[in-house]
């Protein structure tokens, strides 16, 4: 664009100079006085001298008078000419922001003066269809887990009357069986609350904001203790969960929010580690960040499942299980607290091992 001002600017004084020494003092001079002076004559009805006194006096002595004039009219064509393709460029970029707000699928193209622009509208295009895709996708999933616990819950409740329905009926039930009736009843009520606490999830997921409060937390104690609450879900598949941390470590942290990181991933960890297997958590710290690790033995998570794998609503195992299946939020919730420490969260999985690593700041 600038480029092409200084052009129309050289040759507006090229035609300067040209109308400066060649239309009146040049070679261009009589014939255009001559034709001046017939035009007097014939149209004005003046004679000869008149005319040529005319001549004089408009041209030939208001010489810079009319090429300042010459000069303001190329000046003004030459801003006619920038304003009308600033006032299209303008016009463009306003038809690509009304793509943007209007969610068009075609891609935006602007001259090539603005390929700057093009591609950063572009780059806020597809991270806006990126947004509107996760969020739902997310939706989606949350309505089929909705959906999937919804049909769950039946199942145990059904249960759950029509064993309770047996044993009002059957006063006179043998006790063995009668053992055995509220042995079942009591094992689909455990399940009914681990279905409805899961919808509680959902809803408080989106509906809590974080607010931590910090102290010192002795970092040995808070993962043994994780360890030993989960030892009636270790045990009944000979796993074992043990704590490796050399000498003493604290952390400051929100202690309950942690532990539900903990608590989270530990669980996951349980629930895809193979029988009689040993998870090992341990910690240390490095350049004033610590780290806590959490290692199973299990099947290898595939890459493009390992990336999703903190996504809320999002269940590793997409197969719909009612004993182990859960609504998919407790690495996405992890993953939200760890953050609000200002640390993170990662995962990785190769030669059937997968390891979480959490990272939460000293000064955090």
């Amino acid at each position: 664009m600038i480029l092409q001002i200084v052009f129309i600017l050289i040759i507006a004084i090229i035609i300067g100079f040209i109308i400066n020494f060649a239309f009146i003092d040049g070679v261009l001079q009589a014939p255009f006085a001559d034709a001046f002076i017939a035009f007097c004559e014939n149209v004005l009805q003046l004679d000869y001298f008149a005319a040529q006194n005319a001549y004089n006096v408009l041209f030939q002595q208001n010489k810079p008078l009319w090429l300042t004039i010459g000069f303001i009219l190329l000046l003004l064509i030459i801003f006619y000419i920038a304003l009308s393709r600033f006032t299209r460029y303008f016009h463009q970029i306003s038809n690509s922001i009304t793509m943007l707000a209007d969610e068009s699928e075609k891609e935006i193209h602007l001259p090539t003066e603005l390929d700057f622009l093009e591609k950063k509208l572009n780059d806020v295009k597809y991270k806006l269809e990126k947004r509107a895709r996760d969020a739902q996708e997310a939706e989606q999933r949350k309505n089929d887990l909705v959906v999937y616990l919804a049909h769950d819950i039946k199942t145990p409740l059904t249960s759950i009357i029509g064993y309770l329905s047996l044993l009002d009926e059957a006063r006179d039930m043998p006790v063995e069986q009668k053992e055995k009736y509220v042995t079942i009843t009591l094992e689909k009520s455990y399940r009914l609350e681990q279905l409805i606490n899961e919808f509680f999830e959902i809803t408080r997921f989106n509906l809590q904001s974080i607010v931590l409060e910090k102290d010192l937390i002795p970092l040995n104690y808070m993962l043994m203790q994780v360890a030993d609450e989960f030892y009636p879900l270790l045990a009944p598949k000979g796993q074992k969960a043990i704590v490796n941390i050399d000498g003493e470590m604290t952390i400051y942290a929100d202690r309950n929010k942690l532990a539900r990181v903990f608590n989270n991933i530990l669980k996951n960890a349980i629930a895809y580690s193979e029988p009689n297997s040993t998870i090992e958590i341990s910690a240390q710290n490095e350049n004033n960040q610590t780290f806590i690790s959490f290692k199973n033995t299990g099947k290898t998570i595939p890459p493009e499942k390992l990336k999703m794998i903190f996504e809320k609503f999002y269940r590793l195992d997409s197969a719909r299980s009612t004993q182990t299946g859960s609504a998919g939020l407790g690495l996405a919730i992890s993953n939200e607290i760890v953050q609000a420490h200002g640390g993170t969260i990662t995962a990785t999985s190769h030669h059937n091992q997968t390891v979480f690593i959490v990272m939460i700041p000293a000064n955090s």
